[in-house]
């Protein structure tokens, strides 16, 4: 429910608060007295990804007001927030790049080899004819 109610906060109060960079929420945390909740955030669009969270943390009232309006009929505390770069999506994109490069030079050798192998076929196609 947090997640979903703060996503639509940072729709529309986010370009107020951080311009044209593009914020998700990527996971939820809650504190097991449910008074806190540790928000973990994508961005992207945005050359430094801490000065977007500076903003929220800078814009924190306002946030955590505009989230009380959406839920305080259902809780009986609004949570404290935090929030926290969530950097999987960048690192599995690294990831992904390291295993093409891989399979990129992979192919190199491949190809030599099977070069080799086209090779010893023509070979023995050779000899079987000569006998």
């Amino acid at each position: 429910m947090i997640k979903r109610e703060f996503s639509v906060v940072l729709q529309n109060e986010g370009r107020l608060i951080y311009g044209d960079a593009l914020v998700t929420i990527t996971r939820i945390k809650m504190s097991a007295d449910l008074g806190i909740a540790y928000i973990y955030l994508s961005v992207y669009n945005a050359m430094y990804k801490q000065e977007v969270i500076k903003m929220m943390w800078e814009n924190l009232s306002r946030l955590r007001g505009e989230l009380g309006k959406r839920i305080r009929k259902q809780v009986r505390t609004i949570p404290m927030l935090k929030f926290f770069i969530d950097d999987t999506l960048d690192e599995v994109e690294h990831i992904d790049q390291l295993f093409s490069q891989l399979d990129h030079e992979e192919e190199k050798y491949r190809s030599m080899k099977e070069a080799i192998e086209i090779r010893k076929k023509q070979e023995d196609e050779i000899e079987d004819a000569d006998l």
